[in-house]
């Protein structure tokens, strides 16, 4: 079975969940990173959403392309399925990444957010943002945490969102 790569742009930079052979710095074209979903499970609940990233269309994003050996394929994908589908606000979507070491293009899975689903939140002002993120919580914790681990691994890679650190200053860290 060939291996499998999984371009992660949230919170599989900082914890993947997943045993995995290789973490390689990509970008993929024709889609952005956006605080754009509401979480009913993870980060907030259905009476309290909070807000997540999801892989919104136009303009591109740099993440991190991680190759799972085939021998663990079907593993990694039921336990993302698990992981990201639990709503299906998201779809999941082979698409070309580009690692930023120089090999070409390579297929990964992406996690894509279904503009038609409930929980699509679209552009949200700063405030609105923080509004839903400063207080909720869910399964996985509470929702600031997200945006502030998301915030300081992605400045690890040298990448600055500076819509996340707007909204990171905002929740009192130092970003």
């Amino acid at each position: 079975m060939s291996d499998l790569w999984v371009f992660g742009y949230g919170s599989l930079l900082w914890n993947p969940g997943f045993a995995y052979a290789e973490a390689v710095p990509a970008r993929l074209f024709g889609g952005h990173r956006s605080l754009c979903v509401y979480s009913w499970v993870h980060r907030g609940t259905r009476r309290r959403p909070g807000l997540v990233l999801g892989l919104d269309t136009g303009g591109s994003c740099r993440g991190v392309a991680f190759r799972v050996e085939g021998r663990r394929r079907e593993a990694v994908l039921a336990y993302l399925r698990a992981r990201e589908m639990v709503t299906s606000v998201y779809i999941e979507t082979p698409r070309k990444v580009v690692p930023v070491d120089g090999r070409g293009p390579i297929e990964a899975v992406t996690y894509t957010v279904d503009k038609a689903h409930a929980q699509y939140a679209g552009r949200l002002t700063l405030d609105e943002q923080y509004s839903l993120v400063r207080d909720s919580r869910g399964r996985s914790g509470a929702n600031r945490d997200y945006v502030l681990n998301t915030t300081a691994h992605l400045r690890e890679l040298g990448v600055r969102d500076h819509a996340l650190e707007q909204l990171a200053r905002a929740l009192g860290a130092n970003a």
